[in-house]
């Protein structure tokens, strides 16, 4: 885990990267974004390919503690300190990689701690997420898009959409024009809060 940090600011970006290969073009596409960002708002990005977080044990219903090992506590506190959580996930089988959802399974856990405020203080954050996939159709990921927007919905964060990017061999979104122009401003939005499906129709009606 490391950390990017120029002067303190009221934001603050997590980074999680939950591709299985270094370097990928999710990633690429995720730092080309980042670098668009004021120097003085933190960044800190963590790769969970070489986190040793193990699998999620759903423990929601036990008595006792909350077991949280040093990776975990690790990860649980650098999403408490962010303002703004970015999911960099490559789509795997549309949806997000195996390390992303098991990182979002950890979420269940410290929803459920003892004495956890985690919901509370998630609430009014904002969830980003960032993708790159072999398929230039950008509805063939509408699975990753409704498990993010749906996850910040029930935390009550603002969801600051997906930025898609096309590539399939290594450095191949540096082709992709369009998602390199789109990373330039992706973050410069102003993200509404997440509302599940049912919600935006009442809001309509």
């Amino acid at each position: 885990m490391t950390t990017e940090t120029a002067r303190v600011t009221d934001r603050s970006f997590l980074f999680v990267l939950g591709s299985s290969r270094a370097d990928g073009n999710t990633e690429i596409l995720a730092r080309t974004a980042a670098a668009q960002l004021p120097a003085g708002i933190p960044q800190r990005w963590v790769d969970l390919n070489t986190l040793p977080l193990p699998d999620f044990q759903d423990g929601r219903h036990d008595t006792g503690d909350w077991p949280s090992d040093g990776a975990e506590e690790e990860l649980r506190r650098a999403t408490l300190e962010a303002t703004d959580i970015v999911l960099a996930s490559p789509l795997y089988w549309y949806t997000v990689s195996a390390q992303t959802k098991r990182y979002l399974d950890y979420w269940s856990g410290w929803l459920s701690a003892p004495g956890s405020d985690f919901k509370e203080r998630m609430a009014g954050r904002t969830l980003w997420g960032v993708t790159v996939m072999a398929d230039r159709d950008e509805s063939v990921a509408g699975g990753l898009v409704t498990t993010l927007n749906n996850s910040a919905a029930y935390l009550r964060m603002r969801f600051g959409g997906v930025l898609f990017g096309n590539g399939s061999r290594p450095g191949q979104v540096r082709d992709d024009e369009r998602a390199m122009v789109r990373a330039k401003t992706f973050f410069q939005a102003e993200p509404p809060l997440a509302l599940f499906p049912y919600e935006e129709g009442a809001r309509q009606r």
